[in-house]
């Protein structure tokens, strides 16, 4: 098969994979927020950081440095695997023994036995993520999407069972625990390869070489992430931390369904081009623009019509999210080109500077963060929107040095995508308030979601947009 037949087959199989968990998750969440407290989906806010931190360092970067490698053989494979598991357990020890001290920060006893448990999902993935990396290297993303289901439908049951019943925020422990389990044991049972007794310090030290700084950036990133859960859960409330957490669960239900899609097909379609800058250039520059042309819209419409949206998703109750929803959608809209012109810097292996910029963001976002603190909780999500901007300026500046394609080539091509969306944007929040205001919140959602994408499309058709034809292409198969 084709590099080009493998990336369209990859694509659509990732895709459906990525858009049945998502709908099938997202379905389940909106059944677990009418059973479950704000203030539930706030104590596991509280925790995703150390969750974060687990799985971050049991990879280590070093499945990524499988996924790049021209030429691996079974060392390679089990030296990994080794590494994954002994880290995971060690790593997850060190939150076992503070999880009493975490509870007692944030004033939740009950955060102790939560983090404990919870936990147990590193190590538990840790057992599995070669084999997935093998599956991914070979670009095998229809078994992928297979495995993926039991572990997913597993999850939701127990989950709403658990809810329904009033388990309340051990629904979501245990459903997690289960779902990690069960993809864990399907990976080994439909994957051939099995890790031997091997370790190779030579082959560690070369993926470890490239992964350690992989996984500081990763570190530093989790941390960043979760920096927001950490101050509001401190500051304010478990409840206000669970609006917080929803809003952001929300704004990257679309984001995540199609640029995560495309990600994970990216990356070994462009190691496999890391020496040829003028295809990896166009193919950057493609799936950029493509992500971009269907990520912006589908926010702009949510932006929008986010009170008729939640309130049609979640009940009144969760109407609160609602600015705090419009103002971290700023971000998602950004998050592709983030993870995009990061993805360049690993193709090329340019982990160190990776790492070295990650520091360098990190250190201005914490900035941002102190200074905007001082503004109450809405002036730490314009802070959010702020560093996030500044940061893809770094971002952006290094990567376009080795595709040549630079900060300003970026902006001049997404520009017309961003201002198109605007436009919408503006059409709908006047036709909503001169025409709709007095229908229920489905109606609303319904015509107004009609007129956005016909005005979008005729304008896309009008400026001549590639990625219109290429959506349009791939739908008549040409």
């Amino acid at each position: 098969m084709s590099l080009k037949n493998q990336v369209l087959n990859g694509a659509i199989w990732t895709y459906g994979q990525q858009f049945g968990t998502q709908a099938i998750q997202f379905g389940v969440s909106i059944i677990l927020a009418r059973l479950i407290t704000p203030s539930d989906f706030g104590l596991i806010g509280m925790i995703t950081i150390f969750i974060g931190l687990g799985s971050a360092v049991y990879e280590g970067g070093l499945t990524n440095s499988l996924i790049r490698s021209a030429t691996l053989e079974e060392d390679d494979y089990s030296t990994v695997f080794i590494f994954n598991v002994l880290i995971s357990v060690f790593v997850y020890l060190i939150i076992f023994f503070s999880a009493p001290y975490i509870a007692d920060f944030y004033k939740q006893p009950i955060l102790k036995n939560i983090i404990r448990i919870y936990s147990l999902s590193f190590i538990i993935n840790s057992f599995s993520a070669v084999h997935n990396t093998r599956l991914i290297k070979a670009m095998q993303f229809k078994k992928i999407a297979i495995i993926s289901l039991p572990s997913l439908i597993v999850y939701s049951v127990i989950a709403v069972f658990m809810a329904y019943n009033n388990f309340g925020v051990w629904s979501l422990v245990f459903s997690f625990i289960a779902s990690s389990t069960l993809s864990t044991i399907s990976l080994w049972y439909f994957t051939d390869w099995r890790p031997k007794l091997i370790f190779n310090k030579l082959k560690f030290t070369t993926h470890f070489g490239y992964g350690n700084k992989l996984m500081m950036s990763s570190i530093l990133d989790i941390i960043f992430t979760n920096l927001y859960n950490i101050v509001i859960g401190k500051v304010y409330s478990p409840k206000l931390l669970g609006y917080y957490t929803r809003s952001n669960s929300l704004m990257m239900l679309p984001v995540l369904n199609i640029s995560s899609t495309l990600n994970k097909v990216a990356f070994p379609t462009f190691s496999q081009m890391q020496d040829d800058d003028h295809r990896l250039k166009s193919s950057y520059k493609r799936i950029m623009l493509l992500v971009l042309f269907l990520v912006t819209p589908v926010m702009v419409i949510m932006m929008v019509m986010a009170a008729p949206l939640v309130e049609f998703l979640f009940t009144e109750k969760w109407l609160p999210i609602v600015p705090i929803f419009q103002i971290l959608c700023l971000t998602g809209i950004l998050y592709p080109l983030h993870v995009y012109n990061l993805l360049i810097l690993q193709v090329k292996g340019k982990s160190d500077l990776y790492l070295y910029l990650e520091i360098a963001k990190k250190i201005l976002a914490v900035l941002i963060l102190a200074i905007s603190f001082y503004f109450d909780f809405y002036g730490l999500l314009w802070g959010q929107v702020v560093a996030s901007v500044l940061c893809l300026g770094i971002n952006t500046h290094y990567a376009g040095k080795f595709l040549n394609y630079n900060l300003f080539q970026q902006l001049r091509d997404i520009l017309p995508i961003f201002l198109v969306s605007f436009l919408m944007g503006l059409l709908l929040y006047w036709v909503d308030v001169s025409f709709f205001q007095a229908y229920d919140d489905f109606t609303r959602l319904l015509f107004s979601t009609i007129i956005g994408v016909i005005f979008y499309s005729l304008l896309s058709i009008l400026f001549k947009f590639s990625s219109f034809q290429e959506i349009k292409n791939i739908i008549l198969k040409k």
